[in-house]
Order: C-alpha cells, then sequence, then structure tokens
C-alpha cells in the first residue's frame, strides 16, 4: 500500500537541499524587482488596466485549470466592477463574481487572519448555488467521511495518483496549517512560503471541491504578504495551466516521498519565473492599448464604436480570426446591417481600420496600427 506524506510522524516538517533552489530563487527575486519598477511607471490609469487584465487571465485560468470555461468579458466586467472601474455592463454571473472575490480578497486583503471562517467563506463564494457542475457538495464545511482521492483512467482500471487524509484529521491539520501561516510570516523566505503553503493545503485537501482553487488563493495572497503589493502583476494559475502536467506529476512524486520537497520548490520556483516573463507581454498590451487610444482620443466615436475596438484590442495586435466583418459588428453592437456599415466606413475615414487584402469574398478589416 502507498505512504503518502501526510501519513509520516511530522510530516509537515518539510526539507530541502538549499543547493537546489538559491540560483532559481535569485532569478526570482531579480524578475520580481524589474516587474515591480517597471509597474511604478506605469501611471495610475494604465496600473489598474494592468489590474484588469492580470486578474481577469488569473480568474480565467485558475477556473479552466479546474475543467471551467469562463467568458472573457463576464470575467473582465466582474472584475472591473469589483475594481470601481467602468465594466462592460454585463448581466452579473454569481459564480465568475464568487471567484473574483476570492482573489482580490486573498490579495486586497491580505493583511487580514486566515482563519477557519475566512476559508469556509472562500468556499461557499466557489459554489454559491451549493452545486458543482450537476451534484451537490458541502459548502463552507470541510469534506465528509467519503474517501478523497485524485485518479485517472478507465473504470475499473484506474490509477490512483493521490489520496488525501481521512476527514476526522482535516480539523487538526487545518489548525497546524494556520498557525504555521501565522508564525511563518517573517521567519521564512517569502516566495519559498507561498510554494509550502500551496503543497501543504493541497495535501490536506480539506474541501468536496475546490482545493485547487483556495490552494493558488492562498499562494497569491502569501505573494502579496511577501511583496506589500495588494494586486498580482503576474498570474501563477495562466503558467500552472500551461505546465498543468508537470504540476501534477511532480506534486504526485512528492506526496510519495519522505518530506523532502526540493523537486517541488525547484519547478515552483521556475514557474513564479516564467509567470513573470508572461506578464511582460500582458504589459505591453496594455501600453500598446494605451497608445493606440492616445493616438484616436479626440475622434468623434460613440459607444458602440468604442465598445467593438475594444474588443479588437483585447483580441491582440492579430486582431479577430478572420477580421471584422460587417455580420460581425452587427452582432456585437446589435445595430441594423445599414448602420454597421456606416459606423465602420467612418472607422476607416478616421484611420482606426484598414480593409484586408485577400481574404476570401465577404470584406474584413483589422486594427490599422501604422499611426500608433
Amino acid at each position: 500500500m502507498t505512504q503518502y506524506i501526510w501519513g509520516r510522524p511530522d510530516w509537515t516538517k518539510f526539507r530541502w537541499k538549499n543547493e537546489r533552489i538559491l540560483v532559481e530563487l535569485g532569478e526570482c527575486r531579480l524578475l520580481q524587482g524589474k516587474l515591480l519598477s517597471k509597474v511604478a511607471g506605469l501611471g495610475l490609469t494604465l496600473e489598474s488596466h494592468a489590474q484588469v487584465e492580470i486578474l481577469t487571465e488569473e480568474t480565467l485560468k485558475t477556473a479552466l485549470i479546474e475543467g471551467e470555461s469562463l467568458n472573457m468579458q463576464a470575467v473582465r466586467s466582474s472584475v472591473a466592477r469589483k475594481l470601481g472601474l467602468p465594466s462592460a455592463g454585463l448581466p452579473v454571473n454569481r459564480y465568475v463574481d464568487g471567484l473574483v472575490s476570492v482573489l482580490l480578497d486573498a490579495t486586497k486583503n491580505h493583511d487580514e487572519p486566515l482563519t477557519q471562517k475566512r476559508l469556509f467563506g472562500w468556499h461557499a463564494a466557489l459554489f454559491p448555488t451549493g452545486y458543482s457542475g450537476m451534484h451537490r457538495i458541502r459548502v463552507g464545511r470541510w469534506r465528509g467521511d467519503k474517501a478523497m482521492r485524485v485518479v485517472s483512467g478507465p473504470v475499473g482500471r484506474e490509477t490512483v495518483h493521490f489520496e488525501a487524509p481521512p476527514s476526522d484529521l482535516i480539523p487538526a491539520e487545518i489548525g497546524c496549517f494556520l498557525e504555521w501561516w501565522k508564525q511563518s510570516r517573517g521567519s521564512v523566505e517569502g516566495i519559498l512560503r507561498a510554494a509550502i503553503a500551496h503543497f501543504w493545503f493541497v495535501t490536506i485537501h480539506p474541501f468536496e471541491d475546490g482545493n485547487g482553487r483556495i490552494a493558488r488563493a492562498l499562494t497569491d495572497m502569501a505573494l502579496s504578504q511577501d511583496d506589500r503589493q495588494s494586486i498580482r502583476y503576474y498570474s501563477l494559475s495562466s503558467q500552472i495551466m500551461v505546465e498543468r502536467d508537470a504540476y501534477y506529476h511532480i506534486f504526485e512524486r512528492c506526496q510519495k516521498g519522505k518530506g523532502d520537497i526540493s523537486e517541488w520548490l525547484v519547478w515552483f520556483l521556475g514557474c513564479f519565473c516564467r509567470a513573470i516573463v508572461h506578464s511582460e507581454e500582458i504589459l505591453s498590451d496594455v501600453l500598446g492599448k494605451a497608445a493606440f487610444w492616445k493616438v484616436h482620443a479626440q475622434d468623434p466615436l460613440n459607444d458602440r464604436q468604442r465598445k467593438i475596438i475594444n474588443r479588437m484590442l483585447d483580441a491582440g495586435k492579430g486582431g479577430f480570426e478572420g477580421g471584422l466583418t460587417t455580420r460581425k459588428y452587427v452582432s456585437l453592437a446589435r445595430v441594423s446591417r445599414a448602420t454597421a456599415f456606416r459606423e465602420m466606413d467612418l472607422l476607416v475615414k478616421l484611420g482606426i481600420l484598414k480593409e484586408n487584402s485577400g481574404r476570401g469574398r465577404s470584406t474584413s478589416y483589422d486594427l490599422n496600427w501604422e499611426e500608433v
């Protein structure tokens, strides 16, 4: 029978080899410093836009890791609304709002105590209907007596990758975790503390569902306590999604080890660095959007035209697949074909749109970046 790390005496006294992590940790701190310096130079308005983009990506990817595909515009609208910025005015999605609320609470209120009540509140926010998909779950409570396993493979021939501690151990294990969380701040290197917290919480797996999402929120909270930033400017969830197979593989290996989590820490630190590198692309997009609007700040545009342009900017410099057509404009702006044609024609005359060539019989347009 497999012995998991939680079955060993004093399993939470994690060990690691400093020589394996020091170089990676130094690289993390170097990239982190450069990123925070760049953010400081953005200015308040651009900084707010960066917050929206990063938190939108974090929300989308932390849900996608769990198999939940969310609508980008609904997430962006929820994020903007909760940051006190103009939103797209889409109907409120309780699930999206709950996830965004958890991520924001973990970072904006990172100095508030982490308690059992707060964890229960986060869990309730993630499952506002009391259901996970079609299954009713215990919300705002620890999981029940049923064994919690992570498995793969066909029914009858499943491979068990991990089995969590029995439910009767959860109160004591969480109590130990919360006490460590309080005592370790300032005494354990901040990024390592975030990595340990993630590993520890996922090992306990205290809820029927949502453990990964809450573990990633705790990771963000620990990082906010470390760098004193109330908003993350990089998305670990996004990078974990890219490296999901490695994440599960290394987590499983360490769960079946003897308490040395060096391999987990090395991977986490590398993931942290790659997340910061990826954030450079997002910040570059934010600056690109700002530059585009600066060129066209005085153009006489209505709200519909601005909405379409922002949707195209959100799609990146490649624009919509197949370009913007009259049919797409009608669908997005909810106007007649004649109105769509007239408003698109004005955008072309203002130099905002340019006609594509060689894309079939239907005329299509992309944003004109030549003057930006």
